[in-house]
């Protein structure tokens, strides 16, 4: 039979094993766009909630594949609705994605390169190499080319297009000028202060699809109250400003 003392030292344990239980990490699956802002993200939510986030950094695509094949990911930040879209169907999804950003599209250099006729410039021998995201996997990468299609251009500098398997890479070829010029979110730009120099021209957005940027809580994160949390906190105020500082818009804001 177990004596008080024991008794109470059992009782302790499980108490102490129950708050290592609540206490793991929410893990958070972002798209490469969001490298920078979600370390941002992931300070204020801990200063205001106390609770970690575990974010891990891929191509939309990328992360899409690796949740369907067990990833224990939380919650899915996308770079487009399509993508969780695919997911909620497979039944990797609670419910249907949210759009908690707008991202804008710009093309970018680190040499000082005048862009106010890129599409022309993008054809003369002054730039050998273009870089934009792989299309299949990497929302931002299929809007790149869905810009070089509207403009009339595509066919003629193919040739020159560089692939990044993420945005990051995209934006790793243009700071070490692997590429000439590429094509990229507005948020490097906030990204790249204090560490490179870069110039850039915001691409006008009627010449792509929208880049609707959807969240989903994933299957693993069932049930998960502090994954909810975070959820809700994504869609507030506070990540709103966080998200407006490093060039997205709100769903609900305007052009």
């Amino acid at each position: 039979m177990i004596n008080k003392k024991c008794f109470l030292l059992l009782m302790l344990f499980m108490f102490f094993l129950r708050g290592v239980v609540s206490a793991q990490n929410i893990r958070v699956a972002a798209a490469a766009n969001l490298q920078s802002v979600i370390e941002v993200l992931q300070k204020d939510f801990k200063q205001r909630t106390g609770i970690t986030i575990e974010p891990v950094i891929g191509s939309s695509g990328k992360l899409v594949a690796q949740i369907s094949n067990g990833a224990p990911f939380d919650v899915f930040l996308s770079a487009d609705v399509d993508f969780p879209e695919t997911l909620l169907k497979n039944g990797f999804a609670l419910k249907k994605p949210v759009v908690y950003a707008r991202g804008s599209l710009i093309i970018c250099s680190a040499q000082n390169i005048a862009f106010d006729n890129w599409e022309r410039l993008l054809m003369t021998a002054k730039i050998k190499k273009i870089a934009i995201a792989n299309p299949a996997i990497a929302p931002y990468g299929k809007a790149a080319e869905l810009l070089l299609q509207n403009k009339g251009v595509l066919g003629e500098i193919k040739s020159k297009i560089v692939y990044g398997e993420s945005i990051s890479q995209v934006n790793t070829y243009i700071t070490t000028q692997a590429v000439e010029v590429g094509f990229t979110t507005q948020s490097f730009i906030k990204d790249a202060e204090g560490k490179s120099v870069v110039y850039y021209k915001v691409i006008d957005a009627k010449y792509y699809e929208p880049i609707l940027q959807g969240m989903v809580i994933l299957r693993h994160g069932a049930g998960n109250a502090d994954a909810e949390k975070f959820y809700q906190y994504i869609l507030g105020p506070y990540a709103r400003k966080i998200f407006q500082t490093y060039g997205y818009l709100a769903s609900q804001d305007k052009k």
